[in-house]
């Protein structure tokens, strides 16, 4: 067996920690070896951010071996142990039984067995274990071989594995985009041929995966392997019917690469943002026509695409604090700023984005224009709105109604009203003429126009 030098890549903090654990077991005569995908990261020295344990340890062993227990799995064998400010899941061997639902086995039975345990996983390169005592990598499924060769392959025969477990199939290509990985042949046709059984996944787990895909170097692989295999048409059919639709001349690729192309330039820390670059043009589709000129023009496929964008998000379960960060992203990625604009016109822009959204609206701007493919960098006149809206950042200017420096409770005890929407339009009035001219922001002056709205209204 190769060594990998595994103890030297696990910082010392951290190898003195799993060594405690893995001795605990040992001293009572029971195995303990790390196991997975950090396993396979520390191979490939990368980094590793959370540890796994197998172990022929009963959940109830684990339990009493250590201080600092949590039952987070413990049907399925898994206690979390909590030491040294880390927590470490320990599974015991599992014997999975029939699965009958595409989804998880009908019944688990503990094994005494590593490669019995080791039988049961999805892909090579995660059915690789470490045994910290003896420095020694363990291998029963080539492995190391498929990480070598940079491929990702089912242990055992991929169509019965996938049928299984039907996340296995969206696994495969969140692991190919996260490593650069390839999909082996046989395993990638099987995606194909298990597709009623990637049906039965639930939205939530999905959802997860898409965000981890969003989260790797180039997410344009992970997409593509989903839509070659025929998945992407089951959870995004919206971004699949993109595939093939020609744009007008200023673009050199099709609506789906270019979104593609603009998810990956977005910032990996960002998966909100690169969702927005993903779905940025989802409305394109919808709104293709013939111009007069001869070419293509795509009207307010920004609204359209909203719209899209939210249907799509709803379906997959992400919270209504992403729906409305990536909506309102998506309906405001096209403004068409000119030096003709004037300061009030740059609030309300400010306004209308949010000034939360401001630096985010510039990044999918910035990713939309690298995923065309012939431009790069913000233009000219962008770069000089951004510097227009930090100079009003600095000057403090009201851009919202709690800025203002009246409120809701001052207009109501001033003129004997009760709540309701006559109050929303008198202050929405005002903020109007603030964002005009910031030095009306004086409670005198606003209550003298506040006046004047209340002499209309009531007029």
């Amino acid at each position: 067996m190769k060594n990998f030098d595994i103890k030297k890549r696990i910082p010392g903090s951290e190898l003195s920690a799993l060594n405690r654990i893995v001795r605990a077991f040992h001293k009572n005569n029971y195995e303990c070896f790390l196991i997975g995908g950090s396993v396979r990261d520390l191979i490939m020295n990368r980094k590793c951010s959370d540890y796994d344990f197998a172990t022929d340890a009963p959940p109830e062993v684990i339990m009493k071996l250590f201080r600092r227990t949590v039952p987070t799995g413990i049907k399925h064998g898994t206690v979390t142990v909590l030491t040294d400010g880390m927590a470490v899941e320990v599974t015991t061997y599992r014997a999975d039984g029939k699965y009958i639902d595409g989804r998880r086995p009908e019944s688990v039975a503990f094994s005494k067995s590593l490669k019995e345990d080791v039988l049961r996983r999805d892909f090579t390169i995660n059915g690789l274990a470490y045994d910290l005592i003896n420095d020694e990598v363990i291998d029963y499924v080539n492995g190391i071989d498929d990480i070598e060769r940079e491929i990702i392959r089912t242990i055992g025969e991929p169509v019965s594995r996938f049928s299984e477990d039907g996340l296995r199939t969206y696994r495969a290509c969140r692991f190919a985009s996260n490593l650069g990985f390839a999909i082996e042949e046989n395993t990638f046709r099987a995606i194909t041929e298990t597709l009623d059984v990637a049906k039965k996944v639930s939205a939530e787990r999905i959802r997860d995966e898409l965000k981890k895909i969003l989260e790797t170097e180039k997410p344009s692989v992970g997409f593509e392997f989903l839509r070659k295999s025929g998945l992407l048409k089951q959870v995004l059919p919206e971004l699949d019917r993109c595939y093939g639709v020609m744009q007008n001349k200023f673009h050199i690729y099709d609506i789906y690469y270019h979104s593609l192309y603009s998810c990956d330039a977005a910032p990996a820390d960002k998966p909100l943002i690169r969702l927005a670059a993903l779905l940025h043009d989802i409305g394109k589709a919808a709104t293709k026509r013939m111009g007069n000129n001869g070419d293509y023009t795509f009207y307010n496929h920004e609204v359209t695409g909203a719209k899209i964008t939210r249907a799509i998000m709803k379906r997959l379960k992400f919270s209504n604090d992403d729906i409305g960060k990536v909506n309102n992203l998506v309906i405001n990625h096209m403004f068409h700023y000119t030096e003709e604009w004037t300061d009030g016109a740059v609030r309300r822009f400010m306004r209308k984005v949010g000034v939360e959204n401001l630096d985010d609206i510039f990044l999918l701007r910035l990713a939309d224009r690298k995923g065309n493919g012939s431009r790069n960098g913000l233009p000219e006149p962008i770069k000089r709105l951004k510097k227009r809206i930090d100079k009003i950042i600095e000057e403090e200017n009201a851009i919202s109604l709690k800025d203002l420096d009246i409120n809701g409770n001052i207009v109501m005890e001033r003129y004997g009203l009760k709540p309701g929407p006559v109050i929303g339009k008198i202050l929405n009035e005002l903020l109007e003429a603030v964002l005009d001219d910031p030095e009306k922001n004086e409670r005198e002056i606003l209550l003298a126009l506040a006046d004047q709205i209340i002499e209309r209204i009531q007029g």
